[in-house]
């Protein structure tokens, strides 16, 4: 069947004391609901997985490649759409509340194999 869930009843995790998420999964698809202390920089890294990042409130500053080519600002209402194994960091301008999404899920972040935002 379907079920309903609001976000502030999915349990909230602290990766680390610059970032708080709550993951909700599908057979497919898996989002998360993430919130970063200002100047958090998420490092570049790559993955399988198709993301879709919506900012609701703050900055983010992304580079895009491997050696950073790409540069984008996303702000509240913007959304980008990051292709399956495409290099990318962010940067957090301000205190941020970000929405990813993913297809296949990810796996690192459901089993707690995610170092590279633990550190």
């Amino acid at each position: 069947m379907v079920e309903k869930i609001n976000w502030e009843a999915v349990p909230q995790e602290e990766v680390n004391p610059s970032m708080k998420r709550r993951i909700i999964t599908g057979e497919k698809m898996m989002i998360a609901k993430m919130n970063f202390k200002d100047g958090f920089v998420v490092p570049l890294h790559h993955h399988i997985h198709e993301q879709i990042t919506q900012v609701v409130t703050g900055k983010m500053r992304f580079w895009f490649g491997a050696n950073k080519e790409q540069q984008m600002d996303l702000e509240a209402g913007d959304v980008v759409v990051i292709p399956s194994n495409v290099p990318h960091e962010a940067l957090m301008i301000g205190d941020v509340v970000e929405i990813d999404s993913w297809s296949p899920p990810r796996e690192d972040w459901l089993d707690g194999t995610d170092d590279y935002l633990r550190k």
